[in-house]
């Protein structure tokens, strides 16, 4: 792909940073806008700021648009925040984009738009989730996330701006949110468990990126989950409910000796799976970091996280953080 000059909206984050470290090593233009300041922003601001958003777009071929307010947030920021930010701070976007002459806009998303959907009924099989489920946003994290790709798909059609929207599943490095979960598990073993079904490592959401970026012009409109790649199969979702560990070792038969050896254990049951074959496909996306990968770099002693996700490493999201959710 030629060398193009991109904004990338949330540069001061995890993966914004990230971002701005890849593709400026590839030698691309690349300007970072963020409304915290960092070693990789150029531009602090708010996408919420119109004028400011005219400016950083001046010249640009392509968006990259992590900027957003998080689920974390939902305990320290009000709705309306919420619809600012993630909302009326995209539409900026995406409108001053076509003014600007802008060739491609890539969205990050979130699985968690799913909500609701993602949680089968008692004595239901595990969800099988792609992108045709519909989402039942949970709280205003996930509605203002799906407001937001409506935008995107309606500039896209209206404007023929290239959209692609990737809902990301879990990478941040920070603890679980629920002090059951980080009590029970070591931090390590519980985001192994998450990369059968719920979680993809910075690198590979990086390039998933920078995949999309190329791939916009040809696809005109895309919504895409990132995730790493399941090793499950629809056959599965009943017994992931019932018995996770039996189908883990199944497939995974090496898996017990080394979670034995590390005093880790594999999760009862599973109630969700992400399905990536779209993205697989259309993209052209290969993850690396999947499950297997991660049990052969742990029995080499080794961080099963790539080098770009140790680098960038934890963010936090508030100023104030005694735990990883605080909500000041």
């Amino acid at each position: 792909m030629p060398v193009m000059r991109i904004l990338v909206t949330g540069s001061s984050g995890h993966l914004g940073e990230g971002l701005m470290r890849v593709l400026r090593a590839a030698g691309d233009d690349v300007v970072g806008l963020d409304v915290l300041e960092g070693a990789y922003t150029d531009v602090v601001g708010s996408i919420v700021d119109r004028p400011l958003v005219r400016h950083c777009l001046d010249g640009v071929d392509a968006v990259l648009h992590t900027a957003t307010l998080h689920k974390p947030h939902v305990g320290s920021h009000g709705r309306q925040e919420f619809v600012d930010t993630n909302v009326t701070g995209t539409l900026n976007l995406l409108e001053e984009a076509v003014a600007a002459g802008a060739s491609r806009f890539v969205f990050t998303s979130t699985t968690s738009a799913f909500g609701r959907a993602l949680t089968p009924g008692e004595g239901q099989p595990a969800a099988w989730i792609t992108e045709d489920v519909t989402p039942v946003p949970r709280n205003v994290y996930g509605v203002t996330k799906t407001s937001a790709e409506g935008l995107c798909e309606l500039v896209a059609r209206d404007h023929g701006l290239p959209c692609v929207i990737l809902r990301t599943s879990r990478f941040f490095p920070e603890g679980d949110d629920r002090d059951e979960v980080r009590t029970a598990y070591a931090d390590a073993n519980l985001k192994t468990n998450e990369l059968l079904y719920r979680r993809v490592d910075l690198e590979d959401v990086v390039g998933a990126h920078r995949l999309a970026l190329d791939r916009a012009p040809a696809l005109g409109f895309g919504r895409y989950i990132v995730s790493a790649t399941t090793p499950f199969t629809r056959e599965d979702v009943v017994e992931l409910r019932t018995d996770a560990p039996a189908v883990v070792a199944r497939l995974f038969p090496d898996y017990a000796e080394l979670y034995e050896r590390l005093g880790w254990r594999m999760f009862d049951a599973i109630e969700r799976v992400y399905d990536n074959a779209r993205a697989r496909a259309d993209l052209g996306w290969t993850p690396r970091h999947d499950f297997r990968h991660a049990l052969d770099r742990l029995r080499r002693g080794e961080d099963p996280r790539s080098t770009l996700a140790v680098a960038v490493g934890a963010k936090g999201y508030h100023p104030v953080s005694t735990g990883p959710y605080t909500v000041r």
